[in-house]
């Protein structure tokens, strides 16, 4: 293992929790109605468009009009966005804070529109800890795609080997290793500190 001068973290599932379907479940009274919703309604890949760059107006206007008896729901997925955000993933920051304390120079990768971060970053007071943060929505550019790698290398300045990337996605994952980056898939606080303890990350 090459020596590692970075550590870059995904946000969402490794450093926060998120369940998207937290702000409708006290609508559905039926499970199967709210998996309905999620999956055809407002779908992963219609959540992706604005992880991508679409503005949440025009993704909520042109989805309202093809549902409209859901439109209500489908603004709510945007204003009670932080909602779907619980709480931190048990044990990650500890980590982060530990690293940062060691000096370890931190960064961060996420997919996240541009709408949303703008909402969530500030209650989220551990993200002062990172030296900087590429974010896909304001990118424009989202993982697993090579491109936002690239801008991330450029901008945080280390050699790809010479960084650890941390993603809980593992087709993120690969694309990272695919570009020389270390990576690590993300499934526990437990495994990561172990992972940083093997580097000589952490004491």
């Amino acid at each position: 293992m090459s020596r590692i001068e970075a550590v870059v973290f995904d946000v969402g599932n490794v450093l926060v929790r998120w369940d998207r379907r937290l702000p409708f479940i006290n609508h559905f009274e039926d499970p199967a109605q709210l998996d309905w919703f999620l999956d055809e309604v407002i779908p992963l890949s219609w959540h992706g468009e604005h992880d991508a760059g679409r503005p949440a107006a025009e993704l909520v206007a042109e989805r309202s009009a093809l549902y409209p008896d859901y439109a209500g729901l489908i603004h709510d997925w945007f204003a009670r966005f932080n909602e779907s955000v619980p709480g931190p993933v048990e044990g990650s920051p500890e980590l982060v804070e530990a690293l940062h304390a060691r000096g370890v120079p931190l960064y961060a990768i996420t997919n996240f529109g541009a709408d949303t971060w703008a909402g969530f970053r500030p209650t989220f007071p551990l993200l002062d800890c990172f030296r900087d943060i590429v974010v896909s929505g304001v990118e424009q550019l989202a993982k697993p795609g090579h491109a936002i790698y690239q801008l991330a290398q450029a901008r945080f300045g280390h050699a790809p080997e010479a960084m650890l990337f941390i993603d809980d996605s593992l087709p993120n994952v690969i694309a990272a290793r695919e570009l020389g980056w270390q990576a690590h898939h993300f499934t526990s606080a437990r495994l990561l500190a172990r992972e940083l303890r093997d580097r000589d990350l952490l004491a």
